[in-house]
């Protein structure tokens, strides 16, 4: 399963909407355990570097994604991609 991250900095409608056209099953969360399950994951992103980190230590996510880093298929998109440099 393909896993949007919604961490609250995300363009995520616009990838979901993307995936819907494509018939490609994802989900949205930002919950740790889906990001476990997923085999691949999507990580958008739009505005502030630092609060959008900020964002996703809050919602206790961080750690969750710097194992799945290693283990998955990971697409940062804007500033999804400069997070993953962090992750």
């Amino acid at each position: 399963m393909i896993f949007i991250l919604d961490y609250g900095f995300g363009n995520k409608t616009s990838v979901s909407n993307a995936l819907k056209k494509l018939n490609i099953p994802h989900k949205i969360s930002n919950n740790s355990r889906d990001i476990i399950k997923s085999t691949h994951i999507i990580l958008p992103g739009v505005g502030s570097f630092a609060a959008a980190m900020k964002m996703i230590k809050k919602k206790k996510i961080l750690n969750t994604l710097k194992k799945a880093k290693e283990k998955k298929k990971f697409l940062g998109i804007c500033l999804g991609m400069q997070l993953l440099f962090e992750l």
